[in-house]
């Protein structure tokens, strides 16, 4: 995960065509939120935690995403599909 644009155009920019895939896994602050079994995102509203991506560090999505995966929509399993049709469709993988 890198939520800084800069930071994943500069690793787009230093390997070969085609061996970077940038997919941007969407789900909202709310469902992050509600997801979080450790409680880390209550910790970083409360202070506790310091430069928490999304609280009080930003987090810059994807504009030239390879692959975008809604997982505040979609099920863990239909998400996967998503990823696996990617990689299959565009040659890195085999279907089997």
């Amino acid at each position: 995960m890198s939520p800084y644009i800069a930071d994943r155009d500069m690793v787009r920019s230093i390997v070969k065509e085609g061996e970077f895939i940038e997919v941007y896994v969407a789900a909202s602050l709310e469902v992050c939120e509600n997801r979080d079994t450790k409680g880390l995102y209550k910790k970083a509203r409360a202070g506790e935690i310091k430069h928490f991506t999304g609280i009080s560090d930003p987090y810059e999505a994807p504009v030239n995403a390879e692959l975008t995966v809604d997982t505040g929509n979609e099920t863990l399993d239909e998400s996967a599909d998503v990823v696996l049709n990617y990689l299959e469709e565009n040659g890195y993988i085999e279907k089997v």
